[in-house]
């Protein structure tokens, strides 16, 4: 899976643009303006509950074509009068250097340089449209410590993942393999013994047949942690997801239609959905988990259908209302994504009363409360 997606001469992230209607999918943030404006004024909101730190560090992980990006930063620009003098620095974590040229573009214009040394963690920086520092990097642990609100939307459900299957003989990895019948095809086969995979991932509690454990996404969430509960901060994974009850979801995307994973390697997008509970138990409660809630859940509770009413009201062309319509039903419609997709947050135990704490917390199966006077953004 992470060969498919990223290895540098044929992977699929690495070379390709796929996201809109002429790629293999489209996500909420290139479906309308609104999705990205509430994720701004819940990092305000979290930036505001830390206290107004002077130095605020914007993180995205995948950010694909710069879209939520430019929408957050167009809520802090709108809040300027709210941040004050506060330092704000975006910081974008991107394996693909096809899709930092398509951010850079449409965050920076012409206002940003790739480095000359291939080995400089800051492999491209610039200036945004917004005036505010903006920097690349390869992963995380390059990202400069310090205040941060991370955000990860469909990013977790494309890291790699280890499938497991319950058989009479113990658990046993599902592996993949040439097929000795047929030429240049692959196939699923059982590992015959343990792996070592097998031997360290499973929890001795699992009742499910069939598992998808994501490490990758499971230290991720363990460095996240560190820095929350170390420099303060917060984080918001929105992705395909459940909470620990699903089984097999691993499959390919190509030209918005399901794809056989096993077919044509680095043509399609490979995706499997994130386990919440997995990764709450990575945080080993040091920093306190919310959700995962639905899409529609978060947005309404963020105060998205105010904010279709006050754009509704400000446009008279009907191309554009039609749009706003559209995507609100997009995002919100259970029988789309409203329900498909799910968030899920991290904040210091600081973030809320003594009370909340532990599975109280985590029952409530709420985003942190959004910026009162949210109708003052008069976008």
């Amino acid at each position: 899976m992470r060969e498919v997606l990223t290895n540098p001469v044929s992977g699929y992230y690495v070379h390709n643009d796929m996201l809109g209607a002429e790629g293999d999918f489209i996500t909420s943030p290139e479906i309308s303006q609104i999705f990205g404006e509430l994720l701004g004024i819940w990092c305000v909101s979290e930036w505001m509950a830390a206290g107004k730190p002077k130095e605020f560090q914007l993180v995205e992980f995948g950010p694909g074509r710069g879209s939520l990006t430019s929408d957050v930063l167009r809520v802090l620009k709108q809040l300027k009068s709210v941040m004050g003098e506060s330092a704000v620095s975006v910081h974008l974590v991107e394996v693909s250097p096809k899709l930092s040229e398509v951010q850079a573009q449409s965050l920076t214009g012409e206002d940003s340089q790739a480095a000359d040394n291939e080995n400089d963690p800051v492999y491209r920086r610039g200036t945004t449209n917004t005036g505010h520092p903006v920097y690349w990097y390869r992963g995380m642990e390059d990202v400069p410590r310090g205040f941060s609100i991370y955000l990860a939307h469909e990013f977790f459900d494309a890291l790699p993942i280890h499938k497991f299957q319950k058989t009479d003989k113990g658990w046993r990895e599902m592996l993949i393999d040439i097929d000795p019948q047929v030429a240049n095809k692959l196939r699923f086969v059982l590992a015959p013994s343990a792996t070592l995979a097998s031997s360290t991932l499973l929890q001795a509690d699992e009742e499910r047949e069939h598992v998808e454990v994501c490490p990758e996404g499971g230290v991720l969430v363990q460095r996240l942690t560190n820095r929350i509960s170390e420099d303060g901060g917060a984080a918001l994974i929105a992705d395909y997801g459940h909470a620990g009850d699903k089984t097999d979801t691993f499959r390919g995307f190509r030209g918005h239609k399901l794809h056989d994973v096993l077919v044509a390697p680095g043509t399609a997008d490979l995706t499997a959905d994130v386990d919440f509970r997995y990764l709450r138990r990575m945080t080993d409660e040091r920093v306190l988990s919310f959700g995962p809630i639905t899409q529609q859940q978060f947005l309404r509770n963020m105060g998205i259908d105010v904010r279709l009413q006050v754009l509704l009201r400000s446009c008279t062309d009907s191309s554009t209302r039609k749009q706003l319509v559209q995507g609100f039903d997009m995002m919100m419609n259970p029988e789309k994504m409203g329900e498909r997709f799910k968030f899920f947050a991290l904040v210091p135990h600081s973030r809320i009363a003594v009370q909340t704490r532990g599975k109280k917390a985590e029952q409530k199966g709420a985003a942190a409360p959004p910026v009162s006077g949210f109708s003052e953004l008069g976008l």
